[in-house]
């Protein structure tokens, strides 16, 4: 799989509606693009994707769980107000990304309009020092109040909308729902990758569903299929003006390997070893408490379930104008793919003397 490949499912991806709570498209889609690479596939009841695939061990092999979360930040309907829109966040929306912003209103037929406020010239000089809250944003769909009443009600789930975009520097894409969609297609591509190598273990590719709300697709997955180990993929904050270089990690520079007590130490080593293997470069980022990713609920799952966290940088998080470099997506999925074809048994077994 090539960067073009990468660009193409990204495009088709973002493009896919699927706010918390209801990711039926991008399941869709995600399904369609893993379903040449595995053995079976299905949807549970609680919206998630698993692709299974079949490993050289047979039925006896470890299993191996892989997660990327489907699901994306958006908004709610919470009041009708003469014409105009109110809005709950579902997930972390961050009212200083939302002001000007397109939106699409999920009712009874889709709605598109814009996301406004008071203009600056009619506040107070103390109201233009206040910070910017929700409460203070309004959708206007550009209708009359009968007819916002005849297509809106409160509850319809609000989208951003906006396509992707390939900037100036060529390997630089922006747009909304990278986070984590990014993750998604690292995945399909570690699922092609294995179509032409031979590993071991039997492996889950599994589209969490809400992780934008509480994990809640990862808690789900993670107890019903119980593997042996797991992998998390996700987005952490690229590097840019006011990011601390702590805080940040270079686009183009390769996945960043979480490590922390939310990580199995042993596994951390073996994808670093990997990494080195395969001439692949790599990233770290200490994380001393627990990730706020779907890392997090599957390590305590059941008896618990070591795994690692690989994450793509990514400038702009929660916005509509999230920005990533294609290489690290594809980077990621390969990583990805070396670690798969790397476990054994003794490895697994290894797992519970640390």
């Amino acid at each position: 799989m090539d960067k073009e490949q990468v660009k193409d499912m990204l495009e088709i991806l973002t493009g896919a509606v699927g706010v918390s709570g209801d990711e039926r498209e991008p399941a869709e889609i995600t399904a369609g693009y893993l379903e040449p690479y595995v053995t079976r596939l299905h949807r549970d009841s609680f919206g998630n994707v698993i692709g299974f695939k079949e490993g050289t061990g047979g039925p006896g092999a470890p299993s191996l769980l892989v997660a990327a979360h489907i699901d994306e930040i958006g908004a709610m309907v919470s009041r009708l107000e003469k014409g105009f829109v109110r809005f709950s966040a579902v997930g972390g929306l961050d009212p200083r990304t939302l002001l000007g912003q397109a939106v699409e209103i999920h009712g009874r037929r889709r709605c598109r309009g814009v996301i406004g406020a008071t203009p600056p010239h009619l506040l107070t000089e103390k109201e233009r020092k206040k910070e910017l809250r929700i409460e203070d944003l309004f959708i206007d769909l550009g209708m009359d109040p009968e007819g916002v009443e005849a297509q809106i009600r409160v509850g319809d789930y609000i989208s951003l909308v906006r396509p992707l975009l390939t900037m100036a520097g060529g390997n630089i894409a922006s747009g909304k729902a990278l986070d984590n969609r990014a993750g998604v297609v690292a995945m399909i591509v570690c699922a092609a990758e294995l179509v032409d190598i031979r590993h071991f273990c039997r492996i889950y590719f599994v589209g969490t569903a809400q992780e934008e709300v509480g994990v809640r697709g990862a808690i789900v997955a993670s107890y019903g299929l119980s593997p042996d180990l797991a992998v998390a993929i996700d987005v952490t904050h690229g590097l840019s003006p006011g990011v601390a270089e702590e805080d940040g990690f270079g686009l183009g520079e390769g996945p960043v390997v979480g490590v922390g007590p939310n990580f199995h130490p042993r596994l951390v080593e073996r994808v670093r070893t990997v990494a080195r293997e395969y001439c692949l470069p790599y990233q770290v980022e200490p994380v001393p408490g627990p990730a706020s990713t779907d890392s997090r609920a599957i390590q305590v799952s059941r008896e618990g379930i070591p795994g690692i966290l690989l994450s793509i940088p990514l400038r702009y998080m929660h916005s509509t104008v999230e920005t990533l470099n294609l290489d690290d997506v594809l980077l990621t999925g390969r990583l990805l793919a070396g670690f798969a074809r790397s476990i054994d048994t003794d490895l697994v077994e290894g797992l519970t003397c640390i």
